[in-house]
Parts: C-alpha cells; sequence; structure tokens
C-alpha cells in the first residue's frame, strides 16, 4: 500500500478530483497555501495498492500543467521603498508537486 501526496495549484484541483475519480481512486482534497507566492494550493492524500502508483502518478500529470505566470515583486522589508519600483516578473507555476510514502498499515472504519 502507497500513500500519495500531490501538490497541485487551484486552478488544476477540480479537474484532478474529477479525474481521480473517473479512474476509481479514493483521494481526499485538502486545502493548502504555498510559502513562495503565498497562493492558494489543493492537496490531494490518495491511498491505493502499490500496482495502481504508475497509473495515479499518470492521471496527475495528464490534469496537472505548469503555466507562465506575472507577478510582482513584494517591496523588501527594512529598505528604501522610495526607489523600490517593482516590475512585474514572470515566473513558472502550476504542475504537481508529488510524494509516494509506503504505508504499513491501512484500516477503514
Amino acid at each position: 500500500m502507497k500513500l500519495i501526496v500531490a501538490v497541485v495549484q487551484d486552478q488544476d484541483s477540480n479537474r484532478l478530483m474529477k479525474a481521480m475519480v473517473e479512474h476509481n481512486f479514493r483521494v481526499t482534497k485538502l486545502a493548502s497555501t504555498g510559502g513562495f507566492l503565498k497562493s492558494g494550493n489543493t492537496t490531494f492524500l490518495i491511498g491505493t495498492e502499490e500496482y495502481r502508483v504508475n497509473k495515479a502518478l499518470q492521471v496527475i500529470k495528464d490534469n496537472c500543467q505548469s503555466r507562465d505566470q506575472l507577478i510582482t515583486p513584494v517591496s523588501p522589508m527594512g529598505g528604501n521603498a522610495d526607489s523600490y519600483i517593482p516590475y512585474p516578473v514572470e515566473i513558472e507555476v502550476g504542475g504537481a508537486t508529488v510524494f509516494v510514502l509506503p504505508v504499513d498499515e491501512f484500516h477503514q472504519f
């Protein structure tokens, strides 16, 4: 048994949830917040048999695309804000960060 923890951008979460259910995966969806952009993420907890891990990873990969986004950096703390001009910066967001963990025991009540 494996536990898959997938952190995805909110824009991809509904599409991923629908695809996981269509492929008969049991999924728990948690709201989370990213540390870098301070934006909303969704964390999925997926318990599955070891032989279905590759299928789950493929479903995640097919439904979580990375995309470019413009952000405006926050002014530096403690610095001189008068001379700081925040220019938008293009960064890549989205996709998924996935952890696959072994599960010693699984109980369902």
